[in-house]
């Protein structure tokens, strides 16, 4: 479910794509909400993906994005041998460890964000075969790009807790609010 995104300050850019960009992964927090590490690894549809994945998945690209982006290397490296580990819990992690390091990389796009002199900014692409040969991009097309990534799978968390147990973004959004 869709939460209404408060409009920025006049002239604040930088501010409403932070709101959107913050909207998009309410809807995956809220997602596991009252589970347990157990169902939200689980996974009740054809798809590999669950709740727990998702969380993991999502705070990963997103600091491995603000990583390139600071001209850093990102937290964890994915390649083809552990590239199906970052939609799964592996070696003592939990949903609640995953959503507090997400918190945090949350944090260091939005100072990031906020203290880049201009969004039009840019950094390099990575060199991959996925990527333009010497591509930039820039500092909003960072931002859009997270929104984007964030709400494709926060439609994916809607469907997948929807399978789990029946409730609906409309009933996480009120168990989220008490």
């Amino acid at each position: 479910m869709v939460t209404h995104v408060r409009a920025e300050a006049q002239g604040d850019e930088r501010g409403a794509l932070l709101a959107f960009l913050d909207e998009q992964r309410g809807g995956i927090r809220r997602a596991v909400l009252g589970l347990t590490d157990e169902q939200a690894s689980s996974r009740p549809s054809a798809s590999e993906l669950s709740l727990a994945g998702l969380v993991k998945h999502v705070a990963e690209v997103e600091q491995g994005w603000v990583a390139r982006a600071r001209g850093e290397e990102p937290a964890v490296r994915r390649d083809a041998s552990n590239w199906h580990e970052c939609f799964v819990l592996t070696d003592g992690e939990t949903v609640a460890s995953q959503l507090a390091y997400w918190e945090k990389v949350a944090a260091g796009t939005e100072d990031l964000v906020r203290s880049v002199p201009s969004l039009d900014d840019t950094f390099a692409l990575p060199d991959q075969p996925w990527f333009p040969p010497e591509g930039r991009v820039s500092m909003r097309w960072l931002v859009l790009h997270l929104i984007r990534e964030t709400a494709r799978h926060a439609g994916h968390a809607d469907i997948i807790r929807e399978s789990l147990d029946g409730k609906t973004a409309f009933e996480l959004v009120a168990l989220a609010e008490k």
